[in-house]
């Protein structure tokens, strides 16, 4: 089956990384020389996705501008012979690659932020990314979204991504219980429930939801009719566990590593590892981590 769309909630306010987010879009922050949210659709688009939406609020034209011409900056650079700097800002995302923004205009949680995608999506099925999120898959023959779409086109079922953290940090995410079936990576197991922060000693593994989902469309249906849970909002995993009864949905365990830059200690760790892996900052940058005095 096809997977073509891809929803990507932008309308968070960024609270965890104020004040920097105070006028500029948590998602528009720079890893290196791109964006965050540049390198979530990159991810997206290297697995096949050409539509995506996003779902925004006021306040964050400056993500749909990013993605579109800016024929000053492109005619000055082409004036000046700077055709490599030329490239990189005219060919953000291929041609064939649509990008649509939707407005969510109240906060009322993720699962609110994804139905508002459902006129887009229509009754196919779709993956979400969240922005926050960076999935580095440095060195590997293909990245983690692209081998979960290939799980589910094989298996038809929707897919999560999960990745293992340290058993005493599981309070802390949403668990998936695979009925104790040891997930290999880059593999997928049924989920027979999802636990949102379970206490250590109660929860099922330490594979925890990691931003990345691939859904059926039966998934916004559920949405319309879930009420507010954890927060007072419209949660995703409270639609997700309601299709279990209904349906099945597999764990894809990732083989990347995720790096959270909706906080700073995550943001500045995947700045220093994306520096590290870009070929014009990684000499420098590992000279001047070998010159830091700790």
């Amino acid at each position: 089956m096809p997977l073509t769309t891809a929803i990507i909630p932008v309308a968070g306010l960024g609270t965890r990384v104020l004040p920097a987010s105070k006028a500029i879009p948590k998602e528009m922050m720079p890893v290196v020389d791109k964006p965050v949210i540049q390198h979530v659709i990159e991810e997206a688009v290297a697995a096949g996705i050409t539509e995506i939406v996003l779902v925004t609020r006021s306040g964050k034209s400056s993500i749909e501008d990013h993605f579109g011409c800016h024929y000053e900056l492109e005619a000055e650079l082409a004036r000046k012979g700077k055709n490599a700097i030329l490239e990189s800002v005219r060919n953000i995302v291929p041609n064939n690659v649509t990008i649509t923004a939707v407005r969510q205009h109240k906060a009322l949680g993720l699962g609110h932020a994804i139905l508002c995608g459902a006129a887009v999506i229509g009754d196919s099925d779709f993956a979400v990314l969240l922005p926050d999120m960076l999935v580095n898959n440095h060195a590997q023959s293909a990245t983690d979204l692209s081998t979960m779409v290939k799980a589910y086109q094989e298996s038809g079922l929707g897919q999560i991504m999960v990745e293992p953290v340290p058993m005493e940090h599981v309070d802390r995410y949403g668990v998936v219980d695979c009925s104790g079936i040891d997930v290999q990576p880059g593999r997928s197991a049924n989920i027979a429930q999802m636990v949102e922060k379970p206490p250590i000693d109660e929860a099922p593994s330490n594979l925890t939801i990691n931003g990345r989902y691939i859904l059926p469309a039966r998934i916004m249906e559920l949405l319309k009719d879930t009420k507010p849970g954890a927060g007072g909002e419209i949660q995703l995993t409270d639609a997700m566990a309601d299709f279990l009864k209904e349906g099945t949905l597999q764990a894809f365990h990732m083989q990347g590593k995720t790096y959270d830059c909706g906080n700073k200690a995550g943001y500045l760790q995947a700045n220093v590892i994306y520096g590290l892996q870009n070929p014009e900052t990684a000499d420098s940058l590992k000279a001047f981590i070998k010159g830091l005095e700790l």
